[in-house]
């Protein structure tokens, strides 16, 4: 079809140069902040008791490893504790009266049942020096992080093997991204990774991709990637919405602006200007884009020029005039990216059998 200067002026057509460079290296997607389901810890009570003492604790406080928690009464830790002082006495009764190591085995075994059931050494030493048997057990942070569940109250019965407290360090989380199928091939465990966050805009956070879920969602068609972030500041929450950008290769070849392309469904066209105002519909297939810049693996050729302004209103008028041309010959009119019978494509050259990227 051909354009007059002055129209082509008038509706803002624009071309520019299929050229030689790279593109791709960077794809977008949004991610959630969640918790490192590794860095989740549980306080586990191995011995049943009732809760004597809480330490102030509450869902979000911050506990360092160690921190005393709450305190508990149990009759059978009681017990225990006088079995270990009983069988400290028995070994140096007999000891003094000459058979020294006689009582070790049941040292070591009422000793055993002690630490067995979680009581520290440093209580373990203390009933040692003092010879006297402690009411309640103190349970301390098994690590440092974020009290996420309690479920102790003064004066209730914990049974054994019970989990009252849960915390998670927050130091380190995890943000969960979806990949469309036809980006999978790209991304690598140990690709790095940029979030962008709304609450902190001016401030990008850096992390590499962890792990890449094998499953596909049928509804979505994306996978999840799951990149790994440091977060000794606490900056990134959980259930965080942000966007991620992941950093790969970028491919070299013959590149065009990602707006020439006019994707009809079935097919993906662009207008090649033949010169004298002249514009050829031409149909491509593309690998490698950005979201800006798109690789043209068939279809064009190096210098050649595109449509990158007006190439709807270009197309559209293409349509009509073929639609006008095939009712005044009697035939069919041309289907949608058809107009205008494009010819034959030129090979690209180096062209290999690229799946299309779309960016987003």
């Amino acid at each position: 079809m051909t354009i007059e200067p002055s129209r082509q002026q008038l509706i803002g057509l624009r071309t520019a140069p299929v050229i030689r460079g790279e593109v791709g290296g960077a794809w977008r997607t949004a991610g959630r902040v969640a918790i490192d389901e590794t860095r989740v810890h549980h306080l586990n009570v191995k011995v049943g008791g009732f809760v004597e003492h809480d330490h102030s604790t509450f869902i979000g406080k911050t506990v360092r490893r160690g921190e005393p928690l709450f305190a508990m009464y149990s009759p059978e830790l009681l017990a225990a504790q006088e079995e270990y002082l009983l069988a400290l006495r028995t070994s140096r009764s007999l000891a003094q009266g000459g058979a020294e190591g006689a009582g070790t085995a049941l040292v070591q075994a009422a000793r055993r049942k002690l630490e067995l059931w979680d009581v520290p050494a440093a209580e373990i030493a203390r009933l040692e020096k003092t010879g006297e048997a402690r009411k309640d057990l103190t349970f301390h942070a098994p690590a440092s992080g974020v009290i996420t569940k309690r479920d102790i109250v003064p004066g209730m019965r914990i049974e054994a093997g019970s989990m009252p407290f849960e915390i998670v360090d927050l130091s380190r989380v995890w943000v969960l991204a979806d990949v469309y199928e036809s980006e999978l091939r790209h991304v690598k465990v140990g690709l790095p990774a940029t979030l962008s966050l709304k609450a902190y805009p001016n401030r990008p956070f850096k992390g590499k991709v962890v792990f890449i879920d094998p499953l596909l969602d049928p509804k979505t068609r994306t996978a999840k990637v799951r990149i790994e972030f440091a977060n000794p500041g606490g900056e990134l929450k959980p259930e965080m919405f942000g966007e991620v950008l992941l950093h790969g290769a970028r491919t070299e070849g013959l590149v065009i602006p990602a707006d020439a392309v006019i994707d009809s469904g079935t097919q993906k066209v662009v207008f090649v200007a033949a010169g004298e105002g002249r514009f050829q519909p031409r149909e491509v297939r593309l690998g490698d884009g950005d979201g800006r810049h798109v690789e043209v693996v068939e279809g064009l050729r190096e210098g050649e020029q595109v449509v990158t302004g007006a190439n709807f209103l270009v197309d559209s008028e293409s349509r009509l005039r073929a639609s006008l041309a095939a009712m005044a010959s009697g035939a069919k009119p041309a289907p949608p990216g058809a107009a205008g019978a494009p010819p034959a494509a030129a090979p690209a050259a180096g062209a290999g059998d690229h799946a299309q990227h779309g960016g987003h």
